[in-house]
């Protein structure tokens, strides 16, 4: 039996359920009534237990339940219990009364009562939002960082918050990733959304579109297909752009450390070969001295064994930089602090350079003879040697070479000046750092990158820093910074 739509509900479901709620109420009305008849109860009692019944139903079933419901007990309360007895007045004005203060009360009550409900509805969405994000976000920090972060975030979400389908864009892989069933057509939806980078509905797909977004930058986009509000959307979107930003810096931390260690695997061979070769290094300039001293070399001869010398020594300075180096990383070199006068500490180490600088004219400009710096002669000798290295190197031929020192506030600064091809602005950090190379150096001159590495280092150890400024018309001057400690008595 086909039942009719009453009071617009819809579903055939719903019909019968509204149709047994109002039944429900109307035999507790009829049973109400024919008690009270023959226990002669008069209307006021009566009316009020079904006043009750009317709110009860209300609060329970709803107004149109309970209107049917009161409909019921005013024919009830007419019938039985205002005279004439056991006859139907519908004109009585005490019908209308009743029914009035029925409605009136149902009204009220069920608008009360689906208010509530509704409040409690909504409260326990939130509370399951609430839940379903904090599983999300306890969830994301145990995802496995060594593997693409994608999968398993769509996987993620769509079992958390048993939504239809998930695709998430990472701009940093490039990739799009998704979970569930999706048309060709909708698959490429999320890049889509990040490269308008607007955030938009889709209502008739049921699909929402977000960006990732990390302060003003995006980092990709979300498009999820199910029942979710606005705000758990919006939160979703916060926890997967914070995920893939964590993966990111993952990523990079772990680049960076695999390169660190490469460099300190590659420092560890280099230092381990350098004390190797001082040995062997040290019996061949012994040998070389003793054929110098034997006699009776010719010129060829003598020519052979000034070049032994020569490239012994270069590879005793290159052995002694990289020990040099070593320690001062690890920072077990104890350093010196005696006093040194600048003046002295230049002269010093041009005497020691002037075969190296044969071919540019050396000028020397400290104006005062009493500046003074206190540390390691060692270490700052190194680091003046391998800043005239360099511009007897990269000078062109003839060129003048300046040494340069002055007091400047609390510091003391050296600078060595030659005019050669300029350094590019994007070399002029990383030429201080080990084994770099700047490309337009490497076709002028042999060279290990070692020495400003060794230089920066040294500079640091004694509280200072070194840097360089270079230009194709005025040429190039590398500084060495130190901090002032007093000065030499005259």
């Amino acid at each position: 039996m086909k039942i009719p739509n009453i009071l617009g509900v819809k579903s055939q479901k719903s019909r019968i359920q509204f149709i047994g709620e109002s039944l429900a109420g109307c035999w507790v009305i009829a049973l109400l009534a024919f008690s009270g008849y023959v226990l002669h109860f008069n209307s006021a009692p009566i009316g009020f237990l079904f006043l009750l019944v009317v709110v009860s139903e209300a609060i329970l079933c709803g107004f149109w339940q309970a209107t049917i419901v009161s409909i019921l007990a005013c024919a009830c309360l007419d019938y039985f219990f205002y005279p004439p007895y056991l006859t139907l007045n519908i004109g009585d004005p005490q019908d209308w009364v009743a029914l009035g203060a029925f409605e009136l009360s149902a009204l009220v009550v069920s608008r009360v009562s689906s208010k509530e409900q509704r409040s409690s509805h909504e409260a326990t969405l939130q509370r399951t939002a609430m839940e379903h994000l904090y599983e999300l976000s306890r969830s994301t920090l145990l995802i496995n960082l060594h593997h693409p972060p994608g999968p398993q975030l769509t996987q993620l979400i769509q079992h958390i918050f048993s939504v239809d389908a998930v695709s998430i864009f990472d701009t940093n892989s490039g990739k799009t990733d998704s979970s569930g069933n999706w048309t060709e057509s909708e698959k490429d939806r999320a890049k889509e959304c990040f490269f308008v980078n607007e955030d938009s509905e889709d209502g008739a797909a049921n699909t929402s579109l977000r960006v990732l977004r990390i302060g003003a930058n995006s980092v990709g986009a979300i498009a999820i297909r199910g029942n979710l509000s606005a705000i758990e959307t919006n939160a979703l979107a916060s926890l997967a752009a914070i995920t893939l930003d964590r993966c990111v810096s993952f990523e990079k931390e772990s680049r960076i450390e695999a390169a660190h260690q490469s460099e300190r695997l590659r420092a560890a061979v280099l230092d381990s070969l350098a004390h190797a070769v001082k040995t062997p290094l040290t019996a061949i300039q012994t040998a070389s001295s003793g054929l110098r001293t034997v006699g009776s070399l010719n010129e060829p001869q003598m020519k052979l064994v000034d070049l032994v010398e020569d490239e012994s020594r270069e590879l005793n300075l290159l052995c002694t930089r990289l020990l040099q180096t070593a320690k001062l990383e690890a920072e077990e070199l104890s350093l010196g602090t005696e006093e040194i006068a600048v003046s002295d500490l230049v002269t010093h180490v041009l005497h020691e350079q002037s075969g190296r600088m044969v071919g540019h004219p050396v000028e020397v400009d400290v104006p005062d003879s009493a500046l003074t710096i206190r540390g390691d002669s060692e270490l700052l000798s190194m680091a003046l040697v391998q800043f005239l290295d360099n511009a007897a190197k990269y000078s062109f031929a003839g060129e003048k070479v300046k040494v340069a020192a002055w007091e400047s506030h609390s510091e003391i600064l050296i600078s060595v000046h030659n005019v050669g091809p300029s350094i590019p602005i994007s070399d002029r950090e990383r030429i201080f750092q080990r084994f770099y190379r700047s490309e337009g150096s490497k076709n002028m001159a042999a060279g290990t990158g070692i020495g400003l590495s060794a230089v920066k280092m040294a500079a640091e150890a004694h509280r200072g820093h070194a840097w360089v400024i270079s230009n194709a018309t005025e040429g190039t001057t590398f500084f060495l910074s130190l901090p002032q400690h007093g000065r030499r008595s005259q």
